[in-house]
């Protein structure tokens, strides 16, 4: 499986805007040509985070990465089936 996640350096993040279509950053950058990029939506819940909360919800992230490569996951249907269980009377 192609591993998708940067190894990169956390930057800060760029800021792109749709137009006609095509995503057009606000500013240049200094990424090598032809470098893939992941791209998130950035729905309305996650607008009214502070930087404090948005620093914390980076480091869960980051948190998450480090126990998933260390193999320190659940596969998502023993999980719903443990937690079906919990709430079960």
């Amino acid at each position: 499986m192609k591993n998708i996640m940067a190894r990169a350096p956390v930057r800060t993040p760029y800021v792109a805007r749709v137009k006609n279509g095509r995503l057009v950053l606000d500013v240049p950058t200094d990424l090598p040509e032809g470098a893939e990029v992941v791209l998130l939506v950035e729905d309305e819940g996650s607008a009214d985070l502070t930087n404090e909360e948005c620093a914390e919800l980076i480091e869960e992230i980051r948190l998450s990465r480090r126990q998933y490569e260390a193999g320190q996951v659940v596969e998502g249907e023993a999980f719903m089936n443990k937690l079906r269980a919990r709430l079960s009377p």
